[in-house]
């Protein structure tokens, strides 16, 4: 559904910035820079030790649990994670990111209520997140309440359009949701702008594909599945259309190769994305 550590390695670098300063006066400074050489090292295990002694020496800091809290959860430590943010927001309960955070790793684990609760939060706190507003749009898809989730991406589009250029996920994520309705024009539409946006994103190639695809129009959908599956050559589901898409088009041999690759990259992802 969209990716979570790139947003979360850049949140965490800059939390480490605006740590520094506080944490000083309670003598943790010298922890959290050695854990911000360690992240930018990509030594994340040895980040997140430094930061559990910075929060250790400076408890009342609701950033230092926040940087804990994410590096922990890029880490594999969930459940520690969810800790770290709430003793945060324990500390400031209206603290944005960490109430961002945490509605972030609710919805990863598809505890989709609570997630919503957070990230609800955060839009009465900032009306122009839009990031939260995506991502409300795509808890409440999970959960089929389809008005609150058109209401929701349309809040999120309205942000990004002129102002945040480089935002692709809420033109693809409700290209998605569209194209779960039948509503595949309107799909197209949002999965090509979202390409236009990232055109690095093999995701943002196959749904603009699959859009083409139930559209019938396999020759156009083509250069775009080739596309995903050279951004992301173990892409299943990408290769599986793909496989179908030569076969419309009378390549049997192509479309014989593609289907193997396909039955190979799902050993390794058995799940379809």
């Amino acid at each position: 559904m969209w990716s979570f550590r790139p947003a979360l390695r850049s949140s965490i670098s800059v939390l480490f910035c605006a740590a520094v300063i506080p944490a000083a006066a309670q003598d943790c400074a010298e922890y959290l820079d050695r854990a911000r050489k360690a992240f930018d090292s990509k030594q994340f295990s040895e980040a997140v030790a430094e930061l559990e002694t910075a929060a250790g020496r400076c408890p009342t800091q609701a950033r230092v649990h926040l940087a804990l809290g994410q590096g922990q959860y890029l880490v594999g430590r969930h459940e520690e994670a969810e800790k770290s943010l709430q003793a945060a927001l324990a500390l400031e309960p209206n603290h944005e990111e960490a109430l961002y955070a945490l509605g972030r790793i609710y919805s990863m684990q598809n505890r989709f209520p609570e997630a919503v609760e957070k990230l609800e939060a955060v839009t009465r706190l900032n009306p122009k997140s839009y990031k939260a507003w995506d991502n409300l749009g795509v808890c409440y898809d999970s959960m089929h309440r389809d008005a609150d989730a058109l209401r929701s991406f349309f809040k999120a589009l309205d942000l990004v359009v002129k102002d945040h250029p480089e935002y692709d996920w809420a033109h693809a994520n409700l290209a998605d949701f569209f194209l779960r309705r039948n509503e595949y024009t309107k799909a197209f539409q949002l999965a090509a702008e979202a390409a236009g946006r990232n055109p690095q994103s093999a995701r943002n190639a196959f749904l603009t594909a699959k859009a083409l695809v139930r559209l019938e129009k396999h020759d156009l959908s083509l250069r775009w599945l080739e596309r995903a599956v050279q951004l992301d050559p173990d892409y299943s589901e990408a290769l599986y259309l793909l496989s179908q898409a030569y076969r419309k088009l009378g390549r049997a041999d192509d479309a014989d190769k593609t289907l193997a690759r396909f039955q190979e990259a799902a050993k390794k992802r058995p799940t379809l994305r």
